[in-house]
Parts: C-alpha cells; structure tokens; sequence
C-alpha cells in the first residue's frame, strides 16, 4: 500500500502542471486563438518563479512571479497576433524558441542552487484519512488551486453569459462582433488567463515537482498540454482525466526503470510523447466528434474594419 501511495503522490505531482497549463490554453483556444507558445510561457514562469523565491526567501512571492512572468509573456502574443494580425501559429513558435532563450539567460546564475519547495498543506481531519488523506488533502497549494481553476473555468464557460459570449467569439466572431462583443478585448483576457495559467504551471514545475532551476526543465510538458486540449475535446474537466493519464505515463518510466524493468531507458523516456501521438491518431479518426467541438474561429484572425 505504502508503494501504491507513492506512486499515486507522484502522478498528482506530474500531472498538476500539464493539468493548469491545458485549462488555460483551452480558455484561449475557446475563444478562438491557438497560442504555441505555451511551453516558453511555462519555462519563463519556471525561471521567475525559483528566482524570486531565492530573492524573497518566499515560495508564495514566486508563485506570484512565475504567474505574472506567463501573463506579460501572453501579453507580447496578443499585441503581436491580436493586434498586429500576426500569424498565430509562427508567433506561439517564436514565442516558445524566446522564452527558451530568455529563461536559460535569466537561469544561468541560478544553476546548482538549492531550491526552497512549496511545502503541502494539510486540511484538519480530512488529511488523516488512511490513504485517501495524503493523496488528496496534504497537498500544495498549487494542486488544490488547479482543480479550482478547472471547476472555475466549466462554470464560467458554461453557466455565465460572459462564457457563453467568450464561447461565441470562438465559434464565429463576425457574428459575435455584429452583436455588440467586443471580440479583441475577449480574446486579449482569454490569452492573458492562458498565459498566467502556463507561468503557475511552471511555477510548480521549479518549487514542487523538482524544487531547483534545471534549463529547459519544461522538458516538452507545453507541447503535450496542447495535445491535452484536443484529447480533452475542450472540456475542462476532461482535461483533468488527460492530465492524470499522461500523468501517470511520465511516472511510469521512472518507476519501470527503478523497478529494474529490462526495457531500455531512451524508450521509457520517450513513452508521454509516443501516448501524446497515439492519442491525437485516435482522435483524428472520430471526425464527427472534432468538428462538432472545435471553435469554428480557431486560428483564424479578426480586424473589427474589415
């Protein structure tokens, strides 16, 4: 039990930044931008987030700083594509090959330091719980903070009327900007909570998951919440399950490995990838059910005067 207690402890820690980077990238997506550059967000809020904790001697301050690092570098996506009619999909690459560079600058003095973790907090009661306690209440505060957000993102999309003009702004913004939205500024807060979402995703990544400033320590995990808002089929609490499944496929390798598993070890680490791939197969094949949930508007841009 206590093995089976570890593992699942684990795959909650992987598996909370995929979670709160593909809610956030799934808000932009729904109305109707597709933001790449997911993973330079994530690394720039990794960066920030560890130094300001060394600066501060707070996690909290870092936190705050890897949140606000996301969103100022969303910010430089929405003025390039949003208001100088970019292309999206070259500017979220760009953006991701920036923030890359950036944070291995910023890094660099960083390197080989001693990280200060967020430490868990327990919830009275509910974390003696046999099993269930530890795994769910003796958390950090950025895992309890993820399923907020999730819960607040389905309620918002779905059960306010600034959801439902967000949702519409993805779906077809001509006719939302016919009917008095302002489909800019929509998008502009959509791509500003995606990118504050992908800095706190980084955050955990430098205080939790390995507390300590590693280069490119995102390691990919952007690319595969990009993946997560397709498999996910723009459900936020579908990205949830996505997240725990290639969640446990990342911890799996590590544990076959430590299990003396005579598989090679480059194979193992490549396993999220491969699912990653595997899965946007097997959705393509289900075409009906793409079409029906995707935004219309995806990708596509918007110029008020044309």
């Amino acid at each position: 039990m206590g093995i089976v207690e570890a593992i699942l402890l684990s795959v909650i820690t992987a598996a909370t930044p995929l979670v709160l980077a593909a809610a956030g990238e799934l808000v932009a997506e729904r109305s109707g931008v597709l933001n790449l550059g997911v993973e330079g967000m994530m690394i720039m809020g990794a960066v920030c987030a560890f130094a300001a904790t060394q600066l501060s001697g707070s996690p909290y301050v870092g936190v705050l700083a890897g949140v606000g690092a996301g969103a100022l570098f969303s910010l430089l996506f929405g003025f390039l594509t949003l208001t100088l009619v970019a292309n999206q999909v070259a500017t979220g690459l760009a953006l991701t090959l920036l923030g890359l560079g950036v944070s291995g600058m910023l890094g660099e003095s960083f390197l080989g330091t001693q990280g200060i973790k967020l430490q868990p907090i327990a919830v009275p009661l509910l974390s003696q719980v046999p099993f269930i306690g530890p795994l769910l209440f003796r958390q950090d505060a950025i895992f309890y903070l993820s399923i907020a957000i999730v819960a607040g993102i389905h309620w918002f999309l779905f059960r306010t009327r600034s959801g439902l003009k967000l949702r519409a702004v993805g779906d077809s913004h001509a006719s939302a900007h016919a009917l008095g939205v302002d489909v800019i500024r929509t998008r502009y807060l959509a791509v500003l909570f995606g990118g504050a979402c992908a800095g706190l995703a980084g955050a955990q990544l430098s205080l939790v998951y390995t507390p300590q400033w590693v280069e490119n320590m995102s390691a990919g995990r952007g690319w595969i919440a990009l993946a997560l808002v397709v498999f996910a089929s723009w459900r936020p609490w579908r990205v949830v399950a996505g997240g725990y499944l290639f969640g446990a496929v990342s911890i799996s390798q590590l544990h076959a490995q430590a299990f003396g598993i005579g598989i090679p070890s480059q194979f193992l680490s490549s396993l999220p990838y491969v699912a990653t791939i595997v899965v946007l197969i097997l959705i393509s094949h289900n075409r009906r059910m793409t079409l029906i949930n995707t935004p219309a508007s995806l990708g596509k841009p918007f110029v008020p005067d044309r």
